[in-house]
């Protein structure tokens, strides 16, 4: 029988860019639950490709970022979002984020995404990220 789980927001992160970007994913049955964590250090150069998956709700814990529609054209649709606010995303919509750090020099976010994205890889491995320079998994 499945049973819940608890984890801690800001522990037991897998380092996907040294001193840039830190992550963890859980997998549900029909959702996946992730923490990305950007630090300021490396991870204002860390821009995120347009990329599509199922309908996504996201928070954002710490730091401020903005997210934009489309495909990475000059003109996106840019929705900011600041710390402790919530979105929801369409499945299917091209979108790419940017960060703005807080005073921790951290911008950190909650996603919760259904179906779940097949592309982050097992529990315990290092999770992808679709940053413009990588491709993606399947």
């Amino acid at each position: 029988m499945p049973k819940c789980r608890v984890f801690g927001i800001d522990d037991g992160l897998k380092e996907v860019v040294a001193d840039g970007l830190y992550m963890k994913h859980l997998f549900g049955q029909n959702i996946s639950v992730s923490i990305v964590k950007f630090v300021e250090k490396v991870g204002h150069n860390l821009p995120a490709k347009s990329h599509h998956h199922g309908e996504e709700a996201s928070l954002q814990i710490v730091g401020e970022c903005s997210v934009f529609e489309g495909q990475g054209q000059t003109g996106d649709p840019e929705v900011k979002m600041a710390q402790r606010s919530a979105m929801i995303i369409p499945a299917e919509l091209d979108h790419y984020g940017s960060n703005r750090f807080g005073a921790e020099g951290v911008s950190m976010r909650l996603n919760v995404v259904t179906p779940p994205r097949p592309e982050f890889g097992p529990e315990d491995s290092v999770p992808y990220y679709p940053l413009k320079d990588r491709e993606a998994r399947a």
